[in-house]
């Protein structure tokens, strides 16, 4: 038996490679400092549990319908007309399970076999695996570091051609941490306007933002714009619900119901358990209380990140605006070595900063092999002693 020729082309996650060895080494009692964390180290808020047991006391374990239950559609809406001044109706939410979820079907549904999908970089590692899977072409923007990691409207619109039919746009972004301002992606819808582009929006990390930016979402620019966007949301990172795998979508109408009949063959319905507990979790008054504290422990740690990284030699540390990343810039240790391992890449360096415990995600992954992701979503104490780690190992490179 062969594998089909579009799932012998998906690449491996690094992330979970990486994490894989780290979990190995501990396992043989070696101390490791993970910083590979795409999820908040939070336990899911009391009321989100207690809510999902009354579910289950009540026998609320049955199908839902395929797209999604009335009630948390309903709830979904009002967080994106409070949130982002976006009104939509409950047909044109579509529940999953996970926001990756989301993508995949969001992706299906208006990619064509050949169409482009134009993807800045440095870019989350899933989005060239769900984009090929559905058929479509990457066309990869490069966004400099000069600029925050961020594109500009001027490179989206020289990237465009006769075969484009959408862009993925991330912010808050991972793996860089990067958040467009309104400005910029006010010019950038406006260059999605002029071509006919749709775009498809991962505003999945909403909530962390930090010194003062606020998220914009590019589906508020003009009408235009939100009849040619899908915005893509869950309760994982706001709510600290990541295994609970509850996404959303916002979409126009006719791409709703496509996208909830596709789920319906491919995922019969999102847990109905956890979609009950996300009602709680959106329209209950504790989530913002919750959300704020979780935002400024991460704020916490965030400044603490870059403050012990900022005057490090031959590293490049630009603080980040939002997520719980720090994107590093390592290239100038390309060349050196440690331990017999020559540093030529970012994986490289992953594996050879493993030997002193330390365990890092290659930029690889994410588009930019001259970088690495380092994870806050950990407790001050080990970013403390992983970067403490780190700085050494940097400093014994030869």
């Amino acid at each position: 038996m062969s594998v089909s020729k579009k799932v012998k082309e998906i690449a491996p996650s690094l992330t979970l490679e990486i994490t894989a060895k780290a979990k190995k080494m501990k396992a043989e009692g070696i101390s490791v400092i993970g910083f590979g964390a795409g999820e908040p180290d939070f336990n899911t808020p009391e009321y989100i549990i207690n809510s999902a047991k009354k579910a289950l006391d009540i026998g609320f374990t049955k199908y839902t319908p395929a797209s999604g239950m009335v009630e948390l559609k309903k709830a979904v809406c009002e967080k994106f007309e409070k949130d982002n001044n976006l009104k939509y109706d409950p047909a044109q939410i579509v529940i999953s399970s996970g926001a990756k979820s989301s993508l995949y079907h969001a992706i299906c549904a208006i990619v064509d076999d050949g169409d482009e999908v134009i993807l800045p970089s440095p870019y989350w590692l899933t989005y060239p695996e769900l984009i090929k899977l559905a058929g479509g072409v990457c066309i990869y923007v490069q966004a400099k570091k000069e600029n925050g990691y961020k594109m500009t409207a001027e490179q989206f619109e020289k990237a465009i051609t006769n075969k484009t039919k959408c862009l993925i746009l991330n912010t808050p972004n991972n793996p860089t941490g990067a958040v467009y301002t309104k400005e910029e992606i006010t010019a950038i819808a406006n260059v999605a306007e002029k071509h006919g582009v749709y775009v498809i929006s991962d505003e999945i990390y909403e909530k962390l933002v930090y010194d003062g930016e606020a998220h914009y979402s590019i589906a508020e620019c003009s009408d235009y714009m939100k009849e040619h966007t899908i915005v893509i949301n869950g309760m994982s990172k706001a709510y600290a619900m990541t295994g609970w795998r509850i996404g959303y979508l916002a979409a126009p109408i006719e791409i709703a119901k496509a996208i909830s009949s596709m789920q319906s063959h491919t995922a019969s319905n999102p847990c109905s358990i956890a979609q009950y507990a996300s009602v709680t979790a959106l329209t209950d008054v504790e989530g913002d209380k919750f959300i704020g504290e979780m935002q400024k422990v991460f704020d916490q740690r965030r400044r603490l990140m870059v403050d012990m990284l900022k005057d490090v030699e031959d590293i490049v540390c630009i603080q980040p605006k939002g997520a719980f990343y720090v994107f590093v810039n390592i290239s100038k240790l390309f060349g050196k070595e440690f331990d017999g391992i020559k540093i030529e890449g970012s994986l490289s360096f992953a594996d050879a900063a493993l030997k002193k415990g330390i365990a890092v995600i290659p930029g690889v992954a994410f588009g930019a092999d001259e970088c690495i992701r380092l994870s806050y979503a950990i407790s001050i104490e080990d970013i403390k002693e992983g970067l403490t780690r780190l700085i050494s190992f940097i400093k014994e490179l030869k």
